[in-house]
């Protein structure tokens, strides 16, 4: 499985495959599916790809949130 991000950009919905491929402005996140696999999957703790994947969807939500959508 492949990362899958999709965004609505000027009323169009937009597919990326790679976190530095997504612009800096967008309308809204449509869909935030990132690859972690099972094993680097943590329930507590600061570490590790879950935490990595928080932290980039709360900056893409700061994003949204402050395009006033």
């Amino acid at each position: 499985m492949a990362h899958e991000f999709t965004f609505k950009i000027d009323g169009e919905l937009v597919t990326f495959t790679e976190w530095e491929d997504i612009p800096e402005n967008f309308d809204n996140v449509i869909k935030f599916l990132p690859d972690v696999p099972e094993e680097e999957r943590q329930v507590d703790g600061c570490e590790g790809s879950t935490y990595l994947w928080n932290e980039r969807l709360k900056e893409l939500m700061e994003k949204e949130n402050a395009s006033g959508n």
